[in-house]
């Protein structure tokens, strides 16, 4: 993994580990952060060496911080032709999150507002800290989501749950978020990054083409009507079932050992 200007990742046991490192300003997604974000993924799908994420904010210089939201300041200097561009590269980086063929995990410390919501949604499990504070507040701005948040925010919580956090701007603590299903678990702030480093290790240990597969039949099945998705399920078991993986998890099942995949 290259170094980043705006990021601070390391490997550890398989996973990759990305904090958002822009503490000044509450490691708010400017238009680098977004790009390099984008990358770091791309590179992290491309890695067979690596099985698993965990996305985070970085240390910051004043309250705790997942992300703030998008780069105000970088935001108003815009014209509605340069917002839209800038649009269209946030849902650029959350899609090449949420398209990866290996788990991502956010671990949401402090805030996650506007942009940061938005980014911890494209991942695909949620973890926050007991300190956490999520929201959509960009029609407090007089502006609209555009990084998913209008997207994703309904197909994770409902429309009605939704629209009355797009609709009113307000901002949510970790119990309500995990009340909705925003996040799937609250842990103490102290706790929160080793308790989502156990997650994502244990992820990274799994059969990779099964963990693949099963990405891609739950995120495409979700957009097809259950007959498609049933089928779907269907043609991926047999693939599954064609790989030396699974021969390797049942004899290691039969023989009581530990499986030794090899993601083939």
């Amino acid at each position: 993994m290259r170094e980043f200007e705006n990021l601070n990742t390391e490997t550890k046991d398989g996973v990759l580990i990305v904090r958002i490192n822009r503490p000044k300003v509450l490691n708010a997604l400017s238009s680098d952060v977004l790009a390099e974000l984008k990358t770091a993924f791309e590179e992290f799908e491309a890695d067979n060496e690596l099985g698993a994420a965990l996305l985070t904010g970085g240390e910051t210089s004043k309250k705790p911080a997942f992300a703030a939201g998008a780069d105000i300041a970088e935001m108003s200097g815009m014209s509605a032709y340069e917002l839209r561009a800038h649009s269209q590269a946030g849902q650029r980086a959350m899609t090449a999150i949420e398209r990866c063929t290996k788990p991502v995990v956010a671990a949401i410390n402090g805030f996650a507002l506007g942009g940061g919501l938005e980014l911890a949604m494209a991942c695909d499990m949620r973890i926050a800290s007991d300190n956490a504070l999520l929201g959509q507040p960009e029609i407090n701005l007089g502006i609209i989501p555009g990084f998913g948040g209008s997207q994703r925010l309904p197909r994770l919580i409902g429309k009605a749950n939704a629209l009355e956090l797009l609709l009113t701007g307000d901002a949510i603590d970790s119990s309500r978020a995990l009340e909705l299903g925003l996040v799937q678990k609250v842990v103490p702030a102290s706790d929160l990054f080793d308790e989502v480093l156990s997650l994502c290790t244990k992820l990274a240990a799994k059969a990779p083409l099964a963990r693949a597969l099963i990405l891609d039949c739950v995120n495409r099945g979700l957009d097809a009507n259950l007959d498609d998705a049933l089928n779907l399920e269907s043609d991926l078991f047999g693939i599954a079932g064609s790989t030396e993986d699974v021969r390797e998890g049942l004899s290691a099942f039969l023989d009581k050992r530990k499986p030794a995949y090899k993601g083939k």
